[in-house]
């Protein structure tokens, strides 16, 4: 099979505290007809974090929000453009009414993603006797653009960035400057075919080479001697 396909997981049911999010991704991934070496598993945040227990049933949205906040970058009225305690910067501090267990629960992000992504890889070796790389995804809004698209805010078994610095062009020119957010780009292309209507929380990436290594999705923030816009 030539080229890059994204394979949506069906049938994963309702995720809930305490399910075990691997055996239901498993299950998922059996019916798709396994793993090959290479795939890189894309997991909804929203079922992670269902499974680890990060939901909470209050009448205060805004004060989840200032509660899960490092700082706050911008405020008007109960929209928030925040830090969070992993270095994001997102709106409500990636605190979510939608897609919940029912009315009034909020959905709040992962404690560690990287560790939540890391735990769903060794898993899944374990199972399948192959290790894929596993990304964490949650949709984000960009400064100057219109929309969202999921970007990556954990990830396991591969490295977030792509160096291009030191390499050529087709025409010989020496690359200065270019890193691409590679796991930015699989979260991106999972979204396709995961949608928040959809129900399926999680997609397999397939015939992508990812960057060898193991990293961190705090590699993709921003540092802050470069943040132009604090």
């Amino acid at each position: 099979m030539n080229g890059v396909h994204v394979l949506p997981l069906q049938g994963i049911p309702e995720v809930r505290p305490g399910d075990d999010l691997a055996v239901l991704v498993g299950d998922a991934v059996e019916r798709a007809g396994g793993l090959e070496e290479g795939d890189v598993l894309v997991v909804s945040q929203k079922v992670v974090s269902k499974a680890e227990g990060r939901v909470e049933q209050s009448g205060d949205y805004l004060g989840a929000v200032l509660r899960e906040a490092r700082a706050i970058r911008r405020r008007r009225g109960e929209f928030v453009i925040a830090d969070t305690e992993h270095g994001f910067v997102c709106a409500s501090a990636g605190v979510d009414r939608s897609n919940t267990l029912g009315d009034g629960w909020l959905v709040l992000l992962p404690r560690d993603p990287d560790a939540s992504a890391a735990a769903l890889r060794d898993a899944l070796a374990a199972r399948f006797g192959i290790a894929p790389a596993v990304v964490v995804s949650d949709s984000f809004g960009r400064a100057w653009r219109q929309g969202t698209t999921d970007v990556a805010i954990g990830v396991a078994g591969m490295r977030p960035l792509l160096d291009l610095r030191g390499t050529h062009d087709a025409r010989g020119y020496e690359l200065s400057s270019t890193v691409i957010a590679v796991a930015d780009e699989l979260a991106g292309a999972a979204e396709l075919v995961l949608g928040k209507a959809a129900g399926v929380p999680a997609a397999l990436v397939r015939g992508y080479r990812v960057p060898a290594g193991d990293g961190s999705a705090r590699e993709l923030v921003m540092p802050p001697e470069r943040d132009l816009f604090p």
